[in-house]
């Protein structure tokens, strides 16, 4: 009888198919022992779930009836989900051979650690790091993230500089690895995020718990990106600055929260001026809608705000400006910035 850890990879879809097809033979394809294969559902008007279980009827299928976004996709698709540990993966991911077992070694090596993320490289540019999580995310003082091999726009190439397992900040929730009790601990992701930042809330929870993120570089995948909501489009533009503000009031101690969202407003001032300059109007009054929601739900996150007996673990952390070194001191790598500078 296998002893592994029971893993399911728990695939989110909305109208998905065009990736599905693409991606679903690497899935299924896994070679670890001890798996089950899920394909969540959120309310798709297209003909993926019949194409699922028509081509894939191993994978079981739960749907949602509804587009409830990543967050409230996830949470309402994993209550439904039996195993020790549970992989969150985006459509748009090709996985490798033997991609699941080290990582899951990793996560059994370590109580503390309880989710890890494999390398995420560019599907179109197989040698360069992927926008959404490169080799482990970090997060600056103003709440800005970056990655090992992705500093905001700037995409560094896989020449092997962070082969290193270590722990990190977040790890990207297109190839997420947790721990299934781990997660129900947390109470899952703010289904209010709807989406992205809701896997760097999640990860900053487990870390205030106590908890350790990882990296495995023994684990890639190729993650396409930008397959649900465009790089330029305004709604993404306001739910990453709406969710980044209440990720911040939620997880800040009470007067590093003030600190930190006075002068995010002003940072984010910034952008709205730069983006009413390069004519992209309709993004400046996404940033103005997040500030906006942000006050209006102000006390409703406040309720939020959770106080764990353990001491939080700040690994990760980067003590000063992203943007200030990426756009004043020219730093684009990674392996630029000091090491005194992060947290330890």
């Amino acid at each position: 009888m296998d002893k592994s850890p029971k893993v399911a990879v728990v695939i989110l879809n909305w109208n998905g198919k065009y990736f599905l097809e693409k991606f679903l033979p690497s899935v299924f394809n896994s070679t670890y022992p001890n798996i089950e294969f899920v394909i969540g559902d959120n309310g798709s008007s297209d003909d993926s779930v019949a194409y699922v279980k028509k081509n894939f009827p191993v994978f079981r299928i739960i749907e949602n009836g509804e587009n409830l976004g990543f967050a409230g996709g996830y949470n309402r698709v994993l209550e439904q989900v039996d195993a020790d540990y549970y992989v969150l993966l985006n459509s748009d991911v090709e996985v490798t051979p033997g991609w699941i077992e080290p990582v899951i070694e990793q996560l059994q090596a370590d109580p503390l650690l309880v989710a890890c993320q494999p390398k995420i490289l560019s599907y179109h540019y197989k040698g360069e790091f992927e926008h959404a999580g490169g080799a482990g995310g970090y997060i600056d003082c103003f709440g800005f993230p970056f990655c090992r091999g992705r500093i905001l726009t700037h995409l560094e190439q896989d020449l092997g500089q962070y082969d290193d397992a270590r722990e990190i900040f977040w790890a990207t929730g297109a190839a997420l690895f947790i721990k299934a009790d781990s997660w129900k601990e947390a109470n899952g992701f703010d289904a209010d995020f709807f989406a992205h930042f809701e896997e760097i809330d999640l990860c900053w929870r487990l870390k205030r718990m106590g908890y350790k993120i990882g990296y495995c570089p023994s684990s890639q995948v190729f993650h396409v990106g930008g397959g649900t909501l465009k790089t330029s489009n305004p709604q993404k533009t306001y739910l990453n600055f709406r969710n980044n503000m209440v990720m911040l009031q939620k997880n800040l101690p009470t007067w590093s929260a003030i600190i930190i969202i006075c002068a995010r407003l002003w940072i984010d001032l910034f952008a709205i001026i730069k983006f009413l300059v390069d004519r992209k109007g309709a993004d400046a009054w996404a940033v103005s809608r997040a500030h906006q929601y942000f006050f209006l739900h102000f006390f409703k996150n406040r309720k939020k705000r959770q106080h764990f007996a353990t001491k939080a673990n700040r690994i990760g952390t980067y003590k000063r400006s992203i943007l200030w070194d990426f756009y004043v001191n020219k730093i684009h790598r990674f392996s630029q910035l000091k090491d005194q500078n992060f947290r330890h």
